[in-house]
C-alpha cells in the first residue's frame, strides 16, 4: 500500500497490528531516520532494542545470504512483545531477501522496518511493498515538517500551551530548521519551561533559538546600524585577532543592509518587510532590524549599500595598496556616521 504524503502521520498514528512490514525511503538520511525512529518506537516501544525484541541487518548481508531476513522474522524472542526486523539501505541487491520475508510473513512474526535511500519506480523492493495489501510504502520528500507533525513534537514535550506569536515564528523555524536541528530545539524548549508557568512565548522561544555561528560579526553590524562609532574600532580589533577576514565583515554587512532595505522599501510597512525576511529573525533580534530598518529609512539604505558595494570592489581590486582591514573600518565608520544624520 502507497501512502500519500498527507496519510503518512495517520498512519504512524494508528495501531499497527497486522502489518507485516513498512518501507521508509527518501533522499535525505536524517528525514528518514527520523521516521524510522518514529515507526520502530511505535511498534516496539523504547525498549525494543533493550529487550532483545529489535534485530538490525545491513542490505548488504542479504545479497550473500536472501534466507537471514526470513529467519530473523521467524525467529522467537526472549522477551514478550512485539519483535521488529531493522534492515537497514535496502537496495536492489537486497530485493530477493527481503521480497521472500514480506511474502512469508505470518502473524506472529516479526515485522519488517526497511530503510532505503531513493528508489526508483522500478525498484523490485518498492513495487512489492506499493503492491501488498497490508504493507506501507512511505516516501520521505524534503518538505517541511506540516503542522500535525509540529503539533505531535509540541505534545510528546509537553508544550501544549504556546501562544499565537510563538506559534507562528515555531512554524517558520520548522519550515527553516534542519528536521533533526528542530526536534533537539523543541527538547531544549522543553528543558528551558520545564518549571514555568503560563503559555511559551515568542520571547521564550528566542532564548532557545540557535545562535548564530557569527555572533560577533553581528555585534559589529549593529554597531555599525545604531551609529555607536565609539564601540566600534574595539569590536573590529577583537574580530580581527579571532581571524575573521575584512572580505567576510563586507559580505555579511552587505546582506544585513540589504534585509534592512527590503524591509524598509515593503509597501505595507517596516514590520511587514522584517517578517517577509528569509532565513526569518527572531525575537529581539527581530525587533532590532525593524527599529534600525525605520531609523535608516530606504534613502539612507540605499547609500549604505552604494558605500558597502564601493568597498566590496576595493578589497577585490590587483591595485589596492591599503590594508583591508582598514578599508572596511573606514566604510563602517562611514556609514555609523551617516546612520546620524
Amino acid at each position: 500500500m502507497k501512502l500519500a504524503a498527507r496519510d503518512v502521520h495517520g498512519f504512524i498514528t494508528k495501531p499497527m497490528d497486522g502489518v507485516p512490514g513498512i518501507l521508509i525511503y527518501g533522499q535525505d538520511p536524517m528525514r528518514v531516520a527520523l521516521r524510522r525512529k518514529e515507526i520502530i518506537d511505535k511498534i516496539g516501544g523504547p525498549n525494543a532494542e533493550d529487550e532483545m525484541r529489535l534485530t538490525r541487518i545491513l542490505g548488504s548481508e542479504l545479497r550473500k545470504e536472501p534466507s537471514t531476513a526470513l529467519d530473523a522474522i521467524k525467529s522467537v524472542g526472549f522477551f514478550p512483545g512485539t519483535r521488529i526486523v531493522h534492515i537497514e539501505d535496502a537496495n536492489e541487491t537486497a530485493a530477493a531477501g527481503v521480497i521472500n520475508a514480506l511474502e512469508d510473513w505470518e502473524p506472529g512474526d516479526a515485522v519488517l522496518v526497511i530503510t532505503a535511500g531513493a528508489l526508483k519506480p522500478t525498484s523490485k523492493v518498492r513495487k512489492a511493498f506499493e503492491t501488498h495489501s497490508s504493507a506501507a510504502s512511505l516516501a520521505i520528500y524534503n518538505d517541511p515538517p506540516s503542522r500535525a507533525e509540529v503539533d505531535a513534537l509540541l505534545q510528546k514535550a509537553n508544550l501544549s500551551e504556546v501562544d499565537r506569536d510563538g506559534r507562528v515564528v515555531l512554524d517558520v523555524m520548522a519550515r527553516e530548521m534542519d528536521p533533526g536541528d528542530f526536534q533537539q530545539f523543541i527538547e531544549k524548549l522543553s528543558l528551558y519551561t520545564l518549571q514555568m508557568d503560563g503559555p511559551i512565548t515568542g520571547e521564550h522561544i528566542a532564548k532557545c533559538a540557535p545562535l548564530s555561528t557569527e555572533a560577533g560579526v553581528d555585534d559589529v553590524l549593529h554597531c555599525v546600524a545604531e551609529a555607536r562609532t565609539d564601540t566600534l574600532i574595539p569590536l573590529m580589533q577583537r574580530l580581527e585577532s579571532q581571524g575573521v577576514t575584512p572580505t567576510a565583515l563586507c559580505i555579511n554587512a552587505l546582506r544585513h543592509f540589504k534585509s534592512l532595505h527590503s524591509a524598509a522599501s515593503d509597501p505595507g510597512g517596516a514590520g511587514q518587510g522584517i517578517a517577509k525576511l528569509r532565513p526569518p529573525v527572531f525575537g529581539p533580534r527581530r525587533d532590532r532590524m525593524l527599529r534600525q530598518a525605520q531609523n535608516w529609512g530606504r534613502s539612507k539604505l540605499e547609500q549604505a549599500i552604494s558605500i558597502l558595494l564601493e568597498t566590496d570592489l576595493k578589497l577585490r581590486s590587483a591595485n589596492q595598496t591599503a590594508p583591508q582591514i582598514a578599508v572596511v573600518e573606514r566604510s563602517f565608520i562611514r556609514l555609523s556616521m551617516l546612520g546620524r544624520v
